[in-house]
């Protein structure tokens, strides 16, 4: 599992699968989203603007990514 730390309250899915390296451009993390191919705390998400918080799950091509804060 990997995780990603946000800096702010919330990363939107669509950033974070990007940022996390899961998705290799906005583009693909956007119709990955739109096909259904992504689930949130194993519900399909179909929101690309979907907020995410610390604690959240995101499931895509096989890969886990845990949201984390970034606050120590």
């Amino acid at each position: 599992m990997q995780t990603y730390r946000i800096r702010d309250e919330f990363i939107k899915l669509g950033q974070a699968l990007k940022a996390s390296g899961l998705a290799e451009s906005g583009v693909d993390a956007k119709y990955a989203v739109q096909d259904g191919l992504v689930k949130v705390n194993g519900i399909v998400e179909t929101q690309r603007g979907k907020k995410l918080v610390a604690g959240d799950v995101v499931e895509y091509d096989g890969q886990t990514l845990k949201i984390e804060s970034g606050e120590l």
